[in-house]
């Protein structure tokens, strides 16, 4: 039978099976009516009978043992079996009743759908000749035209809708197949892109919080041994910073792990948090300074912001502290009324920028003169990832980031976000209005 008898069909399949069933059946009655009252006199009428009876038989088992496969889709043997067995009873009860000759139609839908093309139209051309010669045999009088001329032409509209569907379910099915490969290919796409975007995002907090944090317990230690002997005072000092910066670290560290915010920002605003990082920064050698320009507003500053901008101050520092032998550094937070910018300018040594602001050399810091590696400094190539990771998390808030130096005249790193528009307020007057 029909694949709109399968429990996942659509409405439509089960629509068109619902017709087909009434068809059949209508055709099926008005014959045996016809041969009951018309027909009678030639073969004994018992074995008619029997026959239109197991024709109908037939047609209902199929639809419970044998139904057909969905468009385009290989039939089964057990179909097969069922539509050679309707089709071998019809041709019997057409030779004793030529009034059965129209139950031929709806098998050309409850069957041969499900046959190849091949197979289904030089079918279809069978059952129209028998039904062509049928109308010929019961003909009174002349031969009426639409006899021959009716049942190939209807024929031939049922086959070639018929094929047309199974053509089309067929370019469906391919089309559904390299939709769902598209969709497959996607999500593994997204999934790497995830991966390299964590992976980035993982060696920007490593770089801004634990290994600027090691750095300097590093330097703090060498400090400490050299002067162990000479002056324990200082040494013990150092010691002191050295455990102040573990201490910060592991704070940081289990914030990152839970992919918090900054410690500095969890009960500060950002200025707030700007000049306790730049009295942090403050010591011998080294004076930093905070600017605030224009009146923060902390409705318009998100979080995912403060906690970028306090990343790259934090960065930006920390290559000053290693690289620029500067004296003196100033960090700058200024509030416009469409953006937020921030400055960290030193007077160290500087270097040659390159091509859109880095360093050219590749394994050069902010600060850091090309060609030149500071003693405990890596091998070539290990380090550089400072001025990447503050262009990425500019560029992730949608800013532009831009350094600008020169050998000899100190460095200025420079970083500017974007602000949400403030929405327009409304008076009174205008809110009764």
């Amino acid at each position: 039978m029909e694949h709109g008898t399968h429990a996942h069909a659509d409405p439509d399949e089960r629509w068109l099976a619902v017709t087909v069933h009434v068809a059949f059946f209508l055709l099926l009655g008005s014959s045996f009516v016809r041969f009951l009252t018309r027909d009678q006199g030639g073969p004994p009428t018992e074995w008619v009978v029997a026959l239109f009876a197991v024709f109908c038989l037939l047609y209902v088992l199929g639809g419970l043992l044998a139904p057909a496969p969905r468009a385009g889709v290989a039939p089964t043997a057990r179909h097969l079996v069922w539509l050679g067995s309707v089709t071998a009873v019809w041709v019997a009860l057409l030779v004793l009743a030529p009034s059965a000759t129209w139950c031929a139609m709806p098998l050309l839908f409850a069957g041969l759908h499900a046959l190849p093309p091949r197979i289904a139209v030089p079918v279809a051309a069978v059952l129209t000749v028998l039904v062509v010669v049928s109308e010929i045999r019961v003909a009174d009088g002349a031969l009426n035209p639409n006899m021959v001329v009716a049942p190939p032409a209807v024929a031939a509209v049922a086959t070639a809708v018929l094929v047309h569907l199974q053509r089309q379910g067929v370019r469906q099915r391919v089309l559904i197949q390299d939709l769902v490969r598209t969709r497959h290919d996607l999500a593994v796409a997204e999934r790497r892109a995830g991966v390299l975007a964590e992976r980035q995002r993982l060696a920007t907090e490593i770089h801004d919080t634990l290994a600027q944090g090691l750095s300097s317990q590093r330097m703090l230690l060498q400090a400490a041994e050299r002067v162990w002997g000479t002056d324990p005072h200082a040494a013990r000092a150092h010691l002191g910073e050295a455990a102040e910066i573990t201490s910060r670290n592991l704070v940081e560290a289990r914030r990152f792990v839970h992919d918090l915010a900054p410690a500095d920002l969890t009960d500060q605003s950002l200025p707030d948090a700007l000049t306790v990082l730049a009295r942090r920064e403050s010591g011998p050698g080294l004076t930093v300074e905070f600017r605030l320009d224009g009146e923060p507003d902390p409705g318009r500053l998100p979080e995912r912001v403060e906690a970028a901008l306090l990343r790259i101050a934090q960065g930006a520092l920390a290559n000053i502290r290693e690289h620029a032998a500067a004296t003196r550094a100033a960090v700058t937070l200024t509030f416009l009324d469409d953006q937020v910018s921030l400055d960290v300018a030193d007077n160290g040594r500087g270097f040659d920028v390159g091509e859109g602001g880095f360093p050219q050399a590749a394994a050069e810091s902010v600060g850091g003169p090309p060609g030149r590696r500071p003693a405990g400094r890596h091998p070539e190539g290990t380090r550089g990832h400072g001025l990447p990771a503050m262009r990425i998390r500019a560029r992730q808030l949608g800013g532009a980031f831009a350094v600008e130096s020169a050998p000899g005249e100190g460095t200025v790193v420079s970083v500017a976000v974007p602000l949400a528009p403030l929405a327009p307020s409304v008076s009174a007057e205008e809110a009764v209005l």
